[in-house]
């Protein structure tokens, strides 16, 4: 038998892991949306009082911010891998696409956080946020396509960007994975046929 003695732990609250928080704050946002969430909801849900929220996180805008970049970084689309340089530009839109279908109809929440942010939030600063990411997003596919298509990147970027936001919509609206996965080879193969209408004679897009 020990002869030290055991300090009690019983109703010592647990510590505080701001990584965990974060991430049951982003699956928050992702379903209701920023403004249907209140900081007190975020409060209960996290487990936190609100001094400590605002210690940890500022406001419910910059934990917004916060929760959007690591959507970003764990459940966000492989842009460069998809259109990387060494892939047909028909075949890497297909594979976009699909990973948007699958993303949006399968994951723990419908649609995508960021565009879903950036155009149906009512909170300036939140909304700037989402947009301003959004905008990286389609800076980084517009590259891509630049680098192949140099006179119609505008266009297919266009494309590219509307095709998602429909299909995130239509994930929010209730409609299954399969059949945004069917849209989206609809949409992929349409594009491709546009592909192959402007290319060269003689190259392989």
């Amino acid at each position: 038998m020990s002869a030290t003695k055991k300090v009690s732990t019983r109703g010592r609250p647990r510590a505080f892991d701001k990584e965990e928080a974060l991430a049951k704050a982003q699956a928050l946002f992702h379903a209701k949306g920023y403004d249907a969430l209140s900081v007190a909801d975020l409060t209960e849900a996290i487990g936190i009082n609100p001094p400590s929220f605002y210690a940890a996180f500022g406001s419910k805008a910059e934990l917004y911010g916060a929760a959007l970049k690591r959507y970003e970084e764990k459940e966000g689309l492989d842009i460069s891998g998809a259109l990387a340089p060494d892939r047909p530009l028909d075949e890497g839109v297909a594979t976009l696409l699909r990973q948007a279908a699958d993303n949006y109809g399968s994951g723990a929440a419908p649609g995508c956080m960021v565009i879903e942010g950036a155009r149906g939030t009512a909170d300036q600063q939140a909304c700037s946020q989402a947009r301003r990411m959004l905008d990286m997003s389609r800076a980084v596919i517009d590259a891509a396509i630049a680098g192949r298509e140099p006179e119609r990147a505008e266009l297919i970027t266009d494309y590219i960007m509307m095709t998602m936001a429909g299909l995130s919509a239509s994930a929010r609206n209730g409609v299954p994975a399969e059949r945004l996965r069917a849209i989206a080879a609809i949409a992929s193969t349409q594009l491709s046929h546009h592909i192959e209408g402007i290319a060269p004679k003689g190259t392989k897009q």
